[in-house]
């Protein structure tokens, strides 16, 4: 039994080894986009417009005649960047609300549970078109959009954890030696709460990766010219038929980039719960 643990943790070790290097590989080439772009991605060709994938132009040319990979490449970064600083926020926000409802209980606890639930009971893709098209679309707008209920997930989940070891014999020792709420909080929840918080971060990647590109779709997200995955599509969709490169690239990219990150996450959470 030992040895087939061992082979099965080996195997797990190797699934996030991978995913991770893919990850960082996709990280760095978007970090560094002027040097992998081969083209400049804002340039326009009135001679090339819709091109068929070339030498010069490897995913073809828009409907301007502006380089696809190029934009891909420049909208990678747009779309990655904003999906982790989205995510992180999400992450900070939802964590401390979680440890302080977890460790305290009583009306705090309530009043952010039940504002929690009433957020959890609207779809939030639906609930993130509405607020976008109140603040009337734009980055900014979108990231806001997603992020107000995206602090629930991660607030429940730190909640309940926090629960569940507020009484543990390490705690109690802690509260008997006058360490403070901070101080306890600090060094003795969070790092035990951290593991599978992380873990539902990396999940919630993909996630909101695909609600930001779908708001840029909607023209609720990025505004043209700025290259993004989602706006690249629906500028891309009128003319589908005679440049379908147009729409495949960006859409492989997507796709490409979430399963990437949700394989680095189920591959961390198999080897946590092994």
């Amino acid at each position: 039994m030992k040895t087939r643990s061992k082979k099965t943790r080996a195997k797990l070790m190797r699934r996030i080894v991978i995913a991770a290097a893919m990850a960082a590989m996709l990280l760095v080439v978007v970090t560094f986009a002027g040097v992998f772009a081969p083209n400049d991605p804002y340039a326009t060709n009135a001679a090339c417009i819709r091109q068929a994938p070339s030498v010069t132009y490897p995913c073809g040319t828009d409907n301007l005649g502006r380089c696809v990979l190029s934009r891909i490449i420049y909208g990678g970064r747009t779309t990655i960047a904003a999906t982790f600083f989205l995510v992180a926020i999400s992450f900070l926000i939802g964590t401390v609300i979680g440890i302080l409802c977890g460790y305290y209980g009583g009306m705090l606890d309530r009043i952010l549970m039940r504002s929690a639930d009433v957020m959890l009971s609207f779809p939030q893709m639906v609930v993130a078109i509405a607020v976008a098209g109140i603040l009337g679309g734009g980055l900014k707008g979108a990231m806001i959009a997603l992020g107000i209920p995206m602090w629930v997930g991660f607030a429940r989940l730190a909640r309940s954890h926090t629960f569940s070891i507020k009484h543990a014999p390490y705690i109690q020792t802690a509260i008997l030696a006058g360490k403070s709420t901070g101080y306890i909080m600090r060094k003795h929840i969070l790092p035990n709460i951290l593991a599978p918080i992380l873990t539902n971060a990396l999940t919630q990647i993909g996630i909101t990766m695909i609600g930001l590109s779908g708001l840029s779709f909607l023209g609720l997200g990025v505004v043209p010219p700025q290259a993004e995955w989602g706006s690249m599509i629906n500028e891309a969709r009128a003319y589908i038929q005679v440049a379908p490169w147009a729409v495949l690239f960006p859409a492989l990219a997507i796709v490409v980039t979430i399963i990437v990150f949700n394989y680095l996450g189920d591959a961390v959470m198999d080897y946590r719960d092994l």
